[in-house]
């Protein structure tokens, strides 16, 4: 997701740079063709959220990539990767954009599962790996760290009062969303690929056929 994303920014004007990395892309896809999300019948049908971003990735104009992911129970269902629209002036404001835009995911989430009565009574949980960005969104009054951001991400505070999300902590190690946001070691990668779900029908028990 993250290459794919990466490699569109480029789609006006490629060089022969970005067509051996889109050609190592198709390599990946051509070699987990048989890889899927698994998801486990019986689970609890629970909406848990992750958001990360990587600070000023983009060595053009220095903006950040924000990445989310959700699940409902089990495997991923809905993931994003994308470029912030202005450049964030620290890692704490480029989480905390983050963890906006994947709250209005969360809420429009949550509205389209009560239509199909899985309705969320809980606040829907946002693991979040920046425990300064945590305190922006809970404490209101980090004026001098909060009044250059754009006014429409400060939303997630009346999500958090209206008791629709709860930004949580999470270890870096264990962020899910830190997949979506840059490019990650093989060991590192595989890791978080399973954690979202994504195994190889060979993996499955006589259940599908490859």
């Amino acid at each position: 997701m993250f290459a794919a994303s990466l490699l569109a920014r480029y789609m006006h004007g490629p060089t022969k740079k970005h067509m051996g990395t889109a050609k190592r892309v198709l390599r990946y896809i051509q070699g987990t063709l048989d890889y899927g999300i698994a998801y486990e019948k019986g689970k609890e049908a629970m909406l848990v959220g992750y958001c990360d971003s990587d600070w000023s990735g983009c060595e053009d104009d220095m903006r950040s990539t924000s990445g989310y992911a959700f699940h409902l129970g089990s495997g991923v269902f809905s993931w994003a990767s994308v470029k912030q629209s202005s450049v964030a002036l620290s890692t704490a404001e480029a989480e905390y954009v983050s963890a906006a835009e994947a709250t209005a995911q969360a809420v429009w989430l949550r509205f389209v599962l009560s239509d199909f009565g899985e309705e969320q009574v809980e606040a829907t949980p946002i693991l979040c790996d920046n425990t300064s960005a945590i305190a922006i969104t809970k404490n209101p009054v980090h004026h001098h760290r909060t009044r250059h951001i754009s006014r429409r991400f400060h939303f997630i505070r009346d999500a958090l009062q209206n008791g629709e999300i709860d930004l949580l902590y999470c270890r870096t190690g264990e962020q899910n969303a830190d997949i979506f946001t840059k490019a990650l070691a093989r060991n590192r990668f595989e890791y978080l690929r399973s954690k979202l779900g994504i195994i190889s029908a060979k993996h499955l028990e006589g259940s599908v056929k490859v």
